[in-house]
């Protein structure tokens, strides 16, 4: 074996973490964890994995399930393109009778990429495929001294070959967990534990002091400011929902009435240029600031204020609106800056 391989499974063998979906070789529940922490961090995704587990305990039972009940299960994650690509590939599993077990297999699931269907494969079926995902991009960087930059075509290509020529095919799943938590727990993005690891010896980063510029990232999008308002309008017992369509970050979960007359709307942004403000300002109650909020999501800043508006008697809704209960609000799977605007709501 590869002496970076032998040492890195070694450390893993010592220091990997114990995981409820690493006890397991049901690819179900390894497809689902993978999922869940493709954006997210372990101690916030095991306990929507655990949740999930719980409320559909196969894919029989996820795919059964409504899309309202899966992104009301997800709620708080964000992301929720992950859920609802979740959910459509359940039914692809069950609609085949069983989990796919090659990589050309899982790799055709909704919302399976390269990585995690060789995280899938590897660890559940012992195929003997490399991942390559941050955390590999820098071990192998720092490690090897390679400074192409990550994000592009070539990094791509010549990372991966390189994983593929280190891993063990008698312990993929193991190898590619180690790379894992290697670079989450030990080569760490900022001051990782260099002195206390078992490949210093090799490094090539640390040999020549280069560990903070390795690897290499490519200049990311620009990050765009957004400006718009929620008011959660409140009328004998009941409040106004819509539910939002396809095509943008939040498609089929619940917002209350928005509105952006400030900018043009932008695509995969909520906002609106509906008559809900012209329909607040002819009310005889005027809506209230309650807060203003700065929400930050991956590549855009959202600037927002919370309005909570009680009229006497019930206006005319704006297109796509409807009532429901206030009571009933916890059954819609919502943003959480519609859960932010609910803290402030008083009962």
């Amino acid at each position: 074996m590869i002496p970076f391989s032998k040492t890195l499974l070694a450390w893993y063998g010592d220091h990997g973490r114990d995981l409820p979906w690493r006890r397991t070789r049901d690819p179900y529940a390894i497809w689902l964890s993978e999922i869940i922490l493709q954006q997210t961090r372990i101690a916030q995704g095991q306990a929507y994995w655990e949740r999930f587990m719980e409320r559909f305990p196969d894919v029989q039972a996820l795919a059964g399930a409504t899309e309202d009940e899966v992104l009301r299960l997800w709620q708080g994650l964000g992301y929720y393109s992950r859920a609802r690509n979740l959910h459509a590939a359940a039914k692809q599993i069950a609609a085949q009778g069983r989990f796919p077990d090659t990589l050309e297999g899982i790799r055709a699931l909704k919302g399976v990429g390269d990585y995690t269907a060789a995280a899938i494969g590897s660890i559940a079926f012992g195929l003997p495929a490399a991942v390559v995902d941050g955390n590999v991009y820098r071990v192998l960087a720092r490690h090897y001294g390679i400074s192409t930059p990550v994000g592009s075509a070539a990094a791509k290509k010549e990372f991966t070959a390189l994983a593929q020529s280190l891993l063990p095919p008698e312990q993929p799943g193991d190898f590619n967990q180690a790379m894992m938590d290697f670079g989450a727990v030990q080569c760490t993005p900022a001051s990782p534990a260099c002195l206390l690891c078992p490949l210093a010896d090799s490094c090539a980063a640390l040999a020549t002091g280069s560990v903070d510029r390795l690897p290499v990232k490519e200049k990311g999008p620009a990050v765009s400011t957004r400006r718009f308002d929620y008011i959660y309008l409140r009328c004998q017992g009941r409040t106004a929902i819509r539910k939002r369509g396809p095509g943008d970050i939040w498609e089929g979960l619940y917002e209350p009435i928005v509105c952006d007359n400030r900018s043009e709307a932008a695509e995969g942004v909520p906002g609106d240029s509906s008559p809900a403000a012209a329909t607040a300002a002819d009310g005889p109650e005027q809506p209230r600031l309650l807060r203003s909020v700065r929400h930050q999501l991956t590549h855009r800043t959202l600037l927002v204020d919370f309005y909570l508006w009680e009229p006497q008697q019930e206006p005319v809704l704006p297109e796509g609106y409807f009532w429901i209960s206030e009571a009933e609000l916890d059954r819609y799977a919502k943003p959480r800056l519609f859960e932010l605007l609910l803290e402030e709501i008083p009962k």
